[in-house]
């Protein structure tokens, strides 16, 4: 029992951490963030969930920013910017999602559309700035 009950313990914090976080992070940044309160926690743990958690519908992966896959805990339709020159990864909620792209992909494609990501890449303000 004691098992299971530390499975669900680290499976709770790991969602915790990424609801808790804008950051979009990877799998690496989730675990250095949870070793502190957890410090037996395994990169390989972090990874088992992460992919459970994105199965379920719970998160959602981004994709690969420089080769490292990323996830977000906001699984609602919206907007994201990558920097190409840090790597954030930035929610931009102001920006609708333009739902008539996905009409007419169905339209056209003939197929049933079950999901759009919009993501736009360039340099951040800081990186632009710089």
């Amino acid at each position: 029992m004691e098992g299971s009950t530390k499975q669900f313990r680290k499976r709770n914090a790991i969602l915790a951490c990424l609801q808790q976080t804008h950051a979009h992070p990877s799998a690496e940044m989730v675990h250095e963030m949870l070793q502190k309160t957890h410090p037996d926690i395994s990169l390989a743990t972090v990874y088992r969930n992460l992919a459970w958690f994105k199965s379920q519908g719970m998160i959602q992966s981004l994709g690969t920013v420089n080769g490292i896959e990323r996830f977000d805990a906001n699984t609602a339709p919206h907007v994201h910017f990558v920097c190409t020159g840090c790597s954030a990864v930035i929610d931009l909620p102001q920006i609708a999602v333009p739902h008539s792209l996905e009409a007419d992909t169905e339209k056209y494609a003939g197929c049933r559309v079950q999901g759009c990501q919009l993501t736009f890449t360039g340099l951040c303000g800081s990186c632009a700035n710089s």
